[in-house]
């Protein structure tokens, strides 16, 4: 995929671009950027524009102090899509990217085909679900919620503590080939304040626009895929999202954890398929 930069929003935002046909947005997570699609954005890019931005605070993307809340970061790549001719997307999101996909296609659901949300459940389905289990596995929202403590401490050696979740958030470990690149990505100045900041956003701001929109439901198609092995393996993940949307389809992982489209890029490239072609 090639590299570009544009503005949008008011920040400079960083995206990879590849291919011709209906346009596909890809929105990574945290800890990473969009480097995280390399193994199947090519693939997808034989049959459509594929469009992979660096979100706000990540990346090559500008840094700013604010505007981490979703609705923020979802118009940060309304903006960036329809300045470069996009009327329509289908939006594939990961992690954080998914959160952020989630919040664009309520706002404006004008602008999403479809979305495929990898390896989340609902912001607001998180914190009712918030019990000694999904704790236990979630512990990190809480901490990265810290004003200045998690910089402190993680900042002291940023690629221990990315490595950390590399380690136990995968699997397949072998298939996250790419964490020295968001290693370096996230020593960059800034880069850990504007990660933490994303979380910082998921309480209050996140959850009291996500409680406004309490019992509203997506039209559009949506396609969940998590992780067997990951938390979301022990929830019922499909019937959460039958909550939040009126025509959804979902699909476990086998044999993968958190980063799906690192860990099993073949399986999640072939259900993806199968919902673009609809």
């Amino acid at each position: 995929m090639d590299s570009f930069m544009a503005t949008a929003n008011g920040i400079r935002m960083h995206y990879r671009r590849a291919g011709e046909g209906s346009p596909v947005v890809l929105l990574h997570g945290w800890p990473q950027t969009s480097a995280c699609w390399h193994k199947i954005a090519d693939e997808l890019a034989t049959e459509h524009t594929v469009l992979a931005p660096d979100l706000r605070g990540y990346g090559r993307t500008d840094k700013p102090v604010g505007g981490y809340d979703k609705r923020t970061m979802a118009a940060d790549i309304s903006e960036l899509v329809r300045g470069l001719g996009f009327e329509q997307v289908t939006v594939i999101g990961h992690d954080r990217g998914a959160r952020v996909a989630h919040r664009w296609a309520l706002d404006r659901p004008e602008e999403v085909r479809r979305l495929a949300v990898l390896d989340i459940i609902p912001t607001r389905e998180m914190w009712k679900r918030m019990d000694a289990e999904v704790g236990r596995g979630y512990w990190h929202w809480l901490f990265h919620l810290q004003p200045d403590l998690p910089e402190l401490l993680a900042g002291q050696n940023v690629a221990a503590y990315l490595n950390y979740f590399f380690e136990r958030w995968t699997y397949q470990r072998h298939g996250l080939d790419n964490a020295d690149e968001y290693i370096r990505a996230f020593s960059a100045p800034g880069a850990l304040r504007a990660g933490f900041d994303d979380y910082r956003a998921s309480f209050p701001a996140d959850a009291e626009q996500d409680d406004a929109d309490a019992g509203r439901k997506l039209a559009m198609p949506v396609l969940a895929l998590w992780g067997q092995a990951g938390l979301l393996g022990k929830l019922p993940t499909l019937d959460i999202w039958r909550d939040y949307a009126e025509n959804v389809e979902g699909h476990e992982i086998a044999e993968c954890g958190h980063f799906l489209p690192e860990e099993q890029p073949g399986p999640v490239l072939g259900h993806l398929r199968q919902f673009l072609s609809r």
